[in-house]
């Protein structure tokens, strides 16, 4: 390329001037003569300023990050809460095991206003997420009955928390949980399914117990469609699962179980959380041994404690009604029927009725006994409920003095029972077995007797005419006074003069006995006589034992 030249470049000729020179003069000022006439080119390209690479630079580093982001984003998903609280859009996260996996982009509200609905972006690494049975819920400062949860969120913050899903199929919107799950779905164990009649005081994660050690945790529960009771799911961790078999028996470990029997009293309670939180217990039966592992999600019966888990099954139910003609204060639904020390069944209905016929009232009891209680051998031995050979067996037992009694069994709460016993010297009865329920006869108890006793005693001792017997006394009393005036006035005196008399006579009686009296010592003479007559007597007896010829020939000594 050439560059211009300038006007006094002496290699460039120049330009002819107007008059037809060369233009240069002379010394007077004109233009030189012989140069060239300048010839002016355009720069074939136009390079750019340094201060335009700084932007340029800029706009590719935003590129870069642009991709980048697009690159790693994963897929968004709505989850819908009852509240926001706690969530902000561009700051609340969501985390898996302490890990971002997400943000929060927007917070909205429902078209109903019923519930919020937020959107969040996951990362591509949390793709897998994004599946049917993935849960979210909200962390932040929780009391529940397994303890205190969320304290860090007091200063980071609420967060969003997962519960990685197993589903292969995606979903993008999810329903939030209000509460934690007390169960992950990284955690190892079973789950199992128990049906009891009430929840009592179990809540979600109140603990499970094995022999006294805490191995799960109640993870959810429900009423049953037809309200007659709970159903609960608890979850066992592993190792612990393998001691739960198809013969485990269930119960409540709530409060505090306190009995008195002839050992004395006796506290049962699995630990002091189970006082106040409750919890659930199982355990083999002592005299069986553990079965086999119980699948995941098998069902068993909760009882109420461990004395009703422990029982052997109670097999079909008998339904017996007594009609008893006393007071039922004390005696509730739900009390035990016993015979003998052994709790046959229950009552489970209390009554009152009109008999027109008698025009009295009678107060029936409904209750179940269960006759597999006494025993296996038993039960085979009992005839099938409602043949004939039953009917028989039951009018056999009746007529044996089989009878319902009504006993107190606690002297400080008047609870009462029903005992099944045999009272030979019971009045006769009968009983029709065909009937539902069986009626069966009853007996009054032995303190009702003995209020019966009380009441006739009373009753035959006000007949006595205590009025009359008390004026005929006071009669009696006045004609004793009169009497006992008569012997002071009359028969002293001369009671008086013969206890004189007496006294000179035990006087002179007394004088007569005394040592030194002459009647003394002629008695006293005589007997010495008397002594020495026996002793001659006694000499002469021996004389004639040894002698006995003396009587014929007299003493040897004696002349003829």
């Amino acid at each position: 390329m050439t560059s211009a030249q300038g006007p006094n470049d002496p290699k460039q000729p120049a330009p002819p001037s107007a008059d037809g020179s060369n233009g240069v003069q002379g010394k007077g000022g004109g233009l030189p003569p012989n140069l060239p006439e300048p010839v002016i080119e355009p720069r074939s390209r136009w390079l750019p300023s340094l201060v335009w690479v700084i932007p340029l630079v800029a706009a590719l580093i935003g590129l870069i990050l642009v991709v980048k982001t697009v690159s790693s984003r994963g897929p968004t998903v709505t989850i819908s809460f009852i509240s926001a609280e706690g969530l902000e859009p561009g700051k609340t996260k969501v985390k898996f095991k302490d890990v971002d996996i997400g943000t929060v982009n927007s917070i909205t509200l429902s078209k109903d206003h019923s519930h919020v609905l937020v959107d969040v972006q996951l990362t591509k690494e949390a793709t897998d997420f994004a599946v049917k049975d993935t849960r979210f819920w909200v962390v932040r400062p929780r009391v529940a009955a397994s303890g205190v949860t969320g304290l860090s969120t007091l200063l980071s913050g609420a967060y969003i928390g997962v519960d990685a899903g197993k589903s292969t199929v995606d979903e993008s919107y999810f329903v939030g949980l209000e509460t934690p799950p007390a169960v992950t779905g990284d955690q190892k164990g079973h789950t199992f399914t128990l049906h009891g009649e009430s929840l009592g005081s179990l809540d979600i994660g109140s603990p499970v117990y094995y022999r006294r050690v805490q191995v799960g945790q109640v993870v959810a529960f429900s009423l049953d469609k037809d309200g007659t009771g709970v159903t609960l799911q608890v979850f066992v961790t592993a190792p612990y699962d393998q001691y739960v078999g198809t013969n485990s028996r269930w119960w409540h470990a709530s409060g505090v179980d306190l009995r008195l029997d002839s050992s004395g009293f006796t506290l049962n309670t699995q630990s002091l959380s189970t006082v106040v939180l409750g919890g659930i217990a199982f355990q083999t039966p002592p005299n069986q041994q553990s079965g086999p592992q119980a699948q995941n999600n098998a069902t068993f019966r909760l009882a109420g404690d461990q004395a009703d888990a422990m029982r052997d099954p109670d097999g079909q139910a008998l339904h017996v009604v007594m009609n008893f003609n006393q007071s039922l204060r004390g005696l509730s639904v739900g009390a035990p029927v016993d015979f003998r020390g052994i709790v046959l069944g229950q009552v489970t209905g209390i009554g009152v009725q009109y008999d027109p016929v008698s025009h009295q009232f009678r107060m029936p009891v409904t209750i179940d006994i269960y006759p597999d209680r006494l025993g296996s051998r038993v039960s085979r031995a009992l005839p099938e409920q409602g043949s004939t050979a039953n009917q028989d067996m039951l009018q056999l037992l009746v007529k044996r003095g089989l009878r319902g009694q009504l006993r107190t069994g606690n002297l400080l709460t008047s609870q009462l029972y029903i005992a099944l016993d045999f009272f030979p010297k019971a009045p006769a009865a009968k009983v029709s077995a065909s009937t539902d329920p069986v009626e069966l006869p009853t007996i009054p108890n032995t303190l009702d007797e003995l209020q019966l006793q009380i009441a006739d005693i009373a009753r035959k001792i006000d007949k006595i005419p205590f009025d009359e017997i008390g004026t005929n006394l006071n009669g009696s009393l006045k004609n004793a006074n009169a009497l006992f005036n008569r012997l002071d006035k009359e028969v002293m005196p001369e009671m008086k003069d013969t206890l004189t008399q007496a006294k000179k006579t035990f006087g002179d009686a007394q004088s007569t006995l005394q040592q030194d009296s002459p009647l003394q010592s002629d008695v006293h003479q005589a007997l010495q006589e008397l002594t020495r007559t026996l002793q001659s007597l006694n000499s002469l007896a021996d004389y004639l034992e040894r002698h006995p010829e003396s009587l014929v020939r007299g003493k040897s000594g004696d002349k003829p």
